[in-house]
C-alpha cells in the first residue's frame, strides 16, 4: 500500500513524459515540463530526458500511444548499463489505475504522476502534526482508487474460501481480491480517524483565531516559490524557512507585524501550483482557512518568471474555488532584481511579449491594468520595501476603521496620526 517517497539519499534518475494537445501547445507543454523537472529536483531526482507526443488527448489506456511507450522503453533499456540507468518515469498529468498498471507493464520501472510527486514532496516537507495529518489524508485519498494495481500480481492465483473451484464460482475469491478489500477497509478507517483529527485541530485553530483580538488579518498568497516566506521574514523580522525549492512552506505561519504603531497579523500560506491535486486542496482546508478569514490578501508574484501571467490566473482560480475572489487584495510583483528580457529588433513588428518587454514598460502596463493597485519590489534586495510598508499601513488602517469603528484606542491613534 505504501507509495514511493523520494529522499535526498535515494536520488534516482528519471525521464519526464508530457503531451502536446489542441488545449496545450508545445510552448505550454515545455513550461509544464520545466515545472515538473523542478518538482523532481525538489524531491531529489535527476532528470535525464523528456518525451513528448502530439495527440488530441491522453490515451485512456496508456496515456501516450503504444509507439511512444515503446520508444521510452527502448531508451530505458539502452541506458541500463550506463551510469544514467533510469529508475523512474514521471508523467505530467494524473494517471488512472488502469494507465498506471499498463504503463508499468511496458516500462518495468517505477511510475509516478504529477500528483504523486507533489504528494511525495509534501510528505518530505511536513513538519508539524497538522501538516503531517493533512498530507497523510491526501495520500490515502490518492491511493484508494488505485489499490487494484497493487494486487494485479495475485489475480491469476487460485484458492479462496469457497468449495468447488470452477472459475467464476460464487464464493470463490482469489487472495488478491481478499487483500484488496482488507486494504480498502484499513484505509477508510484510517481516513476517518485522520478527518476527525483534522476536525479537532481545526476547532483548536478556530479558537486561537478568535482569541487574537481586534487586529486586521493579512495573508500572503501566491504561486509556489515566488518569495512569500522571504517577504514574511522581512516584514515580521522573523525566521520563516525559505529556500529556492517548491513548497518550502506547508504550515501556515502567523506573525504579529507593527508598522508605525499599527499592529496587524500577517500569515504565510502554502503556495499554489498548476494542476494542484484536488485531494490536497480538500485535505489542506484547515490551513487555507487563514486565507478565507483574512481581511486583506497580498498576492505575491514572481515577475521574473517567464510565465508569471498564467501563474496569476492559477492563483486567482484557486482563490475563487476557496470563495475568496471578492476579498480586498493587492498584487506584489516580487523579484524585480531578477527580471531579464531580450530587446526586439527595430524592424520586428510582432506583438510585444514578456520575453522582449523592458521592466519599466511592463510595470506601466500592469499598473494601468490594475488601476495602480500594484507594487514592484525585491524582497531579497529590499527594494521598494518602504513603499510597501507605507501602502500596507494605509490599507490596514482603512480596514481597521471599517471593521472596528468603536476601537477607541486605535481610532484615537488614527485621528492623531491623520
Amino acid at each position: 500500500m505504501k507509495e514511493f517517497v523520494i529522499t535526498e539519499a535515494q536520488a534516482e534518475t528519471a525521464v519526464l513524459v508530457g503531451l502536446i494537445t489542441p488545449q496545450q501547445d508545445e510552448r505550454k507543454t515545455t513550461e509544464y515540463l520545466d515545472e515538473l523537472e523542478f518538482l523532481a529536483t525538489t524531491a531529489g531526482a535527476v532528470t535525464v530526458r523528456r518525451f513528448t507526443q502530439r495527440v488530441n488527448g491522453p490515451n485512456q489506456v496508456t496515456y501516450v500511444g503504444k509507439g511512444k511507450l515503446d520508444e521510452i522503453r527502448a531508451y530505458i533499456v539502452a541506458e541500463e548499463d550506463s551510469e544514467r540507468e533510469v529508475g523512474m518515469a514521471i508523467f505530467d498529468d494524473e494517471l488512472s489505475a488502469k494507465q498506471l498498471r499498463n504503463i508499468e507493464q511496458v516500462l518495468k520501472i517505477k511510475i509516478l504522476d504529477r500528483t504523486s510527486l507533489i504528494l511525495d514532496i509534501f510528505a518530505m516537507r511536513a513538519q508539524t502534526a497538522n501538516a503531517k495529518t493533512q498530507v497523510e489524508l491526501a495520500q490515502y485519498r490518492y491511493m484508494l482508487p488505485r489499490l487494484q494495481r497493487l494486487w494485479t500480481h495475485l489475480e491469476r492465483q487460485g484458492g479462496g474460501s469457497g468449495s468447488g473451484g470452477g472459475k467464476g464460482s460464487v464464493g470463490l475469491r482469489g487472495p488478491g481480491e481478499t487483500q484488496l478489500e482488507m486494504d480498502r477497509r484499513i484505509i477508510l478507517n484510517r481516513m476517518s480517524l485522520l478527518k476527525q483529527r483534522l476536525a479537532d485541530i481545526d476547532r483548536q485553530k478556530s479558537t486561537q483565531r478568535s482569541n487574537r483580538g481586534r487586529m486586521i488579518r493579512v495573508a500572503l498568497v501566491g504561486y509556489t516559490n515566488v518569495g512569500k516566506s522571504t517577504l514574511m521574514n522581512l516584514l515580521s523580522k522573523s525566521e520563516v524557512f525559505a529556500e529556492n525549492k517548491l513548497f518550502a512552506t506547508l504550515d501556515t505561519t502567523v506573525r504579529k507585524v507593527i508598522i508605525d504603531n499599527l499592529p496587524f497579523l500577517l500569515s504565510d500560506t502554502v503556495g499554489f501550483i498548476r494542476k494542484l491535486p484536488t485531494d490536497l486542496i480538500e485535505s489542506f482546508k484547515s490551513t487555507l482557512d487563514e486565507v478565507r478569514e483574512a481581511d486583506l490578501l497580498l498576492h505575491v508574484v514572481d515577475i521574473s518568471h517567464p510565465d508569471f501571467e498564467e501563474q496569476i490566473k492559477v492563483v486567482e482560480k484557486t482563490l475563487s474555488d476557496l470563495g475568496c475572489a471578492d476579498k480586498p487584495s493587492m498584487i506584489i510583483f516580487n523579484k524585480i532584481d531578477a527580471y531579464t528580457f531580450t530587446p526586439k529588433d527595430e524592424d520586428d513588428l510582432t506583438p510585444a511579449t514578456r520575453e522582449n518587454t523592458p521592466l519599466p514598460d511592463l510595470m506601466k502596463t500592469w499598473m494601468a491594468k490594475l488601476n495602480g493597485d500594484a507594487l514592484f519590489i525585491s524582497a531579497a534586495e529590499r527594494t521598494n520595501i518602504d513603499e510597501l510598508k507605507r501602502t500596507l499601513y494605509t490599507r490596514v488602517r482603512e480596514l481597521h476603521v471599517q471593521k472596528y469603528p468603536y476601537n477607541d484606542f486605535l481610532y484615537q491613534h488614527y485621528e492623531e496620526e491623520g
